[in-house]
């Protein structure tokens, strides 16, 4: 793998999700030119061989589920994070849709914290705290992504997000996440039922209805190139 430059934007995807990535890309690509690496977490050997001969992807990081505690999926976030060469990375999942420049925000990020916006859709309806981890930055590797990938190996259950959830309580929470603007994780739901009209940087389009959205965007996006 080739060594990477101090700023690194990361993402993953299998099987399931990779029908997302080429999307990705384009969003990505429209608006950035920093590197960008992205780990298999199963994907298929087609897919691999796509990306690799992609001009614009720095590397595929190959994290093998077996190696990892057998788990799958996004429950692989945390490990990538950890593997990933480069001093600062900014974790997006395949599900945001980019529209911006990304190297403001890695202005914002803090050391020994995970830097995350906060899910205000779970907010609103859990009554509690919560931060969304489709976007993740970090600097080197703080002790909390240990220990969130500690915990997802062990009692994979449920979501990534759920898993660092339990980790924390109000007072660990301000100790090892450092809260970033709203606009750099906007949330699908924000915008379809919670009125949300602020600035979008990367629009995360979550659930099922949010890959319908996707696929919507890709239809256009392949009409729009037929021209």
């Amino acid at each position: 793998m080739p060594k990477m430059p101090d700023r690194l934007v990361l993402t993953g995807c299998d099987k399931k999700t990779e029908w997302q990535l080429p999307w990705f890309l384009d969003t990505y690509y429209k608006t950035n030119t920093l590197p960008l690496a992205i780990a298999d977490f199963g994907m298929s050997e087609e897919m691999n061989k796509r990306v690799r001969s992609h001009p614009a992807v720095f590397c595929v990081m190959a994290l093998d589920p077996n190696y990892e505690g057998n788990i799958k999926g996004w429950f692989l976030k945390p490990a990538a994070l950890i593997k990933s060469p480069g001093k600062s990375v900014v974790w997006v999942d395949t599900d945001c849709e980019i529209m911006s420049k990304l190297d403001p925000l890695f202005n914002l990020l803090q050391p020994n914290k995970l830097n995350m916006v906060k899910d205000h859709p779970w907010i609103k309806r859990r009554g509690e705290n919560w931060f969304n981890s489709g976007v993740v930055g970090v600097i080197n590797k703080p002790e909390i992504l240990g220990k969130w990938h500690q915990a997802v190996t062990e009692n994979p259950q449920v979501g990534d997000q759920e898993v660092l959830h339990s980790l924390l309580n109000p007072i660990t929470q301000m100790t090892y996440i450092n809260e970033l603007p709203n606009e750099w994780n906007v949330l699908r739901l924000q915008i379809e039922m919670d009125g949300y009209t602020g600035p979008k940087k990367i629009m995360h389009w979550t659930g099922e209805k949010g890959n319908d959205r996707i696929r919507g965007l890709i239809k256009v996006s392949e009409f729009v190139r037929s021209m």
